[in-house]
């Protein structure tokens, strides 16, 4: 591959080939007067006094990405942000061929030989690349080599995998001429090229894998068990993905979160297999967790006892998945995930509680049991019938949360535990149609 070098690389291998192919057809003689080739941009040419001379331009006026190149390759990092490849910058470069000339006649000639040069060469060697790139010697006069040329030597441009293509391009009179106004130059006698493709690729150190020698553990085949061979590709006879799949979990008496010490089963498909894990986690609470498994009744359900402890698992959302070991694998994989809730509860000692009294600003001030613990950086409130109340703050993780109502409603009030966004348990669903559970407060 070529690396940054190759866009000017291919200037001045057409300018070359343009020079040389004017010295040889003698078109110096043809003109009577010498030729210069030059790659500058369109509106630096002088046109008029003695600087003005007969003149073959060549002008890269656009680079494009290569529709065909463009994504053949894999990404070059991988999901950790680390560099797994070089992927190669694929481009095509879009000139301009003018020709100018002082008197009549001139620019006709010179775009006749440039146009019958790149006819020729559609495809410049290797070796032809390499000579314009790296000259034998310094030129006649005796000068030595500006020095962009002398770095265009490091630009690998022979060495690509694919070799450079050279093609005209047919420009009608509105693209031509929308292109000379932005040049904001004075139009003369040109021709559109196109030259494909350019391989920029970084030379940047990436992650070689090793050869794979083996799809799975090796296990026996059904000849000889004594033979052990690759286990190869998993077929099915349904439309089942053949990786572990969550696709629900039930709760005890249809709630729609857990509580600690729940039973729980988590359902889905390919399942089967030994070394069941639940795999709990809480980005937000930095909580990663794994359940042995109480029941593994078949492939498509598995059932889970949450702890009963209240330092464990705080009341929140997690992100619940399956680890298993599928059968003939060795190494476990883990299932897609699912939500799960885990609802706070009022201890025994909390609800109901005896009528609160407001005091003389109509203010009650009530301290509550939770469980589990509340940590710091959790959002607890109390829902007071429809009316939520903030938890006084916290520097520890708390059994029991203080709340103080301003404004304290008279009456008999349902009241929910609210943490992190998931409330307690207050609707009995087991009954029909579902009722409250008597989970109240008094306020006189």
């Amino acid at each position: 591959m070529s690396n940054a070098l190759a866009i000017a690389g291919v200037t001045a291998i057409l300018r070359d080939l343009l020079d040389s192919g004017v010295i040889d057809h003698e078109v110096t003689d043809a003109l009577g007067q010498g030729v210069a080739v030059t790659a500058l941009a369109p509106d630096s040419i002088p046109l008029d006094g003695a600087a003005a001379k007969p003149q073959i331009n060549l002008f890269l006026h656009q680079v494009t990405h290569n529709p065909a190149l463009r994504n053949l390759d894999l990404p070059s990092r991988g999901p950790d942000g680390r560099r797994v490849s070089n992927a190669p910058l694929a481009l095509d470069l879009h000139y301009l061929v003018t020709a100018y000339g002082t008197v009549d006649l001139q620019a006709e000639i010179l775009l006749g030989y440039a146009m019958q040069l790149l006819h020729e060469t559609p495809l410049p060697s290797r070796e032809a690349i390499r000579k314009a790139l790296r000259p034998p010697g310094a030129p006649v006069n005796g000068a030595s080599l500006p020095s962009a040329y002398e770095a265009l030597r490091a630009s690998d441009l022979a060495e690509q995998l694919e070799q450079l293509k050279i093609s005209p391009v047919q420009m009608n009179t509105d693209e031509m001429s929308k292109i000379w106004t932005s040049l904001q130059a004075r139009y003369r006698p040109t021709a559109a090229y196109h030259v494909s493709v350019v391989l920029i690729q970084a030379q940047r150190p990436s992650r070689a894998p090793l050869p794979v020698l083996s799809r799975g553990k090796p296990v026996p085949t059904q000849v000889d068990p004594l033979v052990l061979r690759e286990g190869g590709v998993l077929v099915r006879t349904d439309l089942m993905p053949s990786s572990p799949t969550l696709e629900s979990i039930t709760l005890p008496e249809s709630r729609l979160a857990a509580h600690l010490g729940d039973a729980i089963v988590l359902s889905g498909h390919s399942l089967e297999g030994t070394g069941h894990a639940l795999l709990l986690t809480s980005p937000r609470l930095g909580v990663e967790h794994s359940i042995s498994p109480a029941s593994v009744s078949s492939a498509r359900e598995v059932g889970f006892d949450l702890p009963v402890s209240t330092t464990v698992l705080p009341a929140g959302v997690y992100l619940a998945a399956v680890q298993v070991v599928r059968p003939t694998e060795s190494a476990p994989r883990t299932s897609s995930q699912l939500s799960l809730r885990i609802a706070p509860e009022f201890t025994s000692a909390a609800v109901p509680l005896a009528a609160l009294v407001r005091d003389v600003n109509d203010k009650v001030v009530v301290t509550l049991g939770c469980r589990p613990r509340v940590l710091p950086n959790q959002k607890a409130s109390l829902l007071l019938g429809g009316r939520e109340i903030a938890a006084n703050p916290r520097t520890a993780p708390a059994d029991s949360l203080t709340f103080e109502i301003d404004d304290a409603p008279l009456g008999n009030h349902l009241v929910r535990l609210r943490v992190d966004g998931v409330d307690s348990h207050l609707v009995d669903r087991m009954k029909t149609p579902p009722e409250f559970l008597d989970r109240r407060i008094d306020i006189t």
